[in-house]
């Protein structure tokens, strides 16, 4: 239940049209991206076995080569990705989860840089270049073979077990509670505040939607639960929270949300 799936969950508000907000949008995607990155550092602390020094300290330069690149300006992606491939072999060998190398790497890219009079963002234009590949590949197949179940009469047994339980939950009630408790909580303590177009009853939808735990969540399953028995009951949870999560939070958001129409236009 740590993470968030960013693109099942926004394709769930963007289906919504633009009844949803653009606020809540936003909120989603900060909420989804907060959620991966910690998701990332559990998985640093809780599933690295053995470490290996020598790949540590190979890992350590090369995230200083990617921020001596950063503090020169060096705005050609082709030298971050040579450096992030060694990265990410480094900390691949060094017991590490490789994960964290990605994050290195991103970080590391400048958002915003000038060549010439020319302004332009090397991290935007690696994104768009990823982004197709991402979308139409890693995540399908990455899905494709982690989420293969096979239903039966058990399988809704299964979901039963205090472990299933404890992650449908985790992801259908835990998590919305967490992110609409700490939004209230901030609220209240002046530390934010609510946009005016976004209701409580608008922000409980997308915490629910926020359920979505899909690929990060059967990813960190598998490294959970090495027994083929446990990590398939945990898949039917992950898959069963995530659908109630994005039926009961659609069901909130067209309740709480009004049709919006674009006007016509005159020529």
């Amino acid at each position: 239940p740590a993470a968030t799936d960013a693109v099942l969950a926004l394709t769930v508000l963007v289906l919504l049209g633009p009844r949803v907000p653009v606020s809540l949008k936003v909120f989603l995607t900060a909420v989804a991206i907060f959620d991966d990155l910690g998701a990332i550092v559990i998985i640093a602390l809780f599933y690295t076995e053995q470490l290996a020094t020598t790949s540590l300290v190979l890992a350590a330069l090369g995230i200083v080569a990617l921020v001596t690149l950063n503090i020169f300006k060096v705005t050609r992606t082709g030298a971050y990705v040579v450096v992030g491939v060694f990265l990410w072999v480094a900390v691949l060998k060094s017991g590490v989860h490789a994960t964290l190398a990605g994050v290195a790497i991103g970080l590391a890219i400048p958002m915003r840089a000038r060549q010439g009079a020319r302004s332009f963002s090397p991290l935007k234009d690696a994104e768009q270049a990823l982004q197709p590949w991402v979308a139409l590949g890693v995540v399908p197949i990455f899905a494709f073979f982690n989420s293969g179940i096979v239903l039966t009469l058990a399988s809704a047994a299964t979901l039963a077990s205090p472990t299933s339980l404890g992650i449908l939950l985790g992801l259908f009630a835990g998590k919305p509670l967490g992110i609409f408790g700490f939004t209230w909580l901030a609220v209240r303590l002046g530390v934010a505040r609510l946009p005016e177009s976004v209701s409580w009853g608008q922000l409980a939808g997308v915490a629910l939607v926020a359920g979505i735990g899909f690929t990060m969540s059967l990813f960190i399953a598998g490294l959970a639960f090495p027994d083929p028995e446990v990590f398939r009951n945990a898949r039917l949870s992950v898959i069963a929270g995530s659908l109630l999560s994005a039926v009961v939070g659609v069901v909130v958001l067209m309740k709480t949300t009004q049709p919006r129409f674009n006007p016509p236009e005159h020529n």
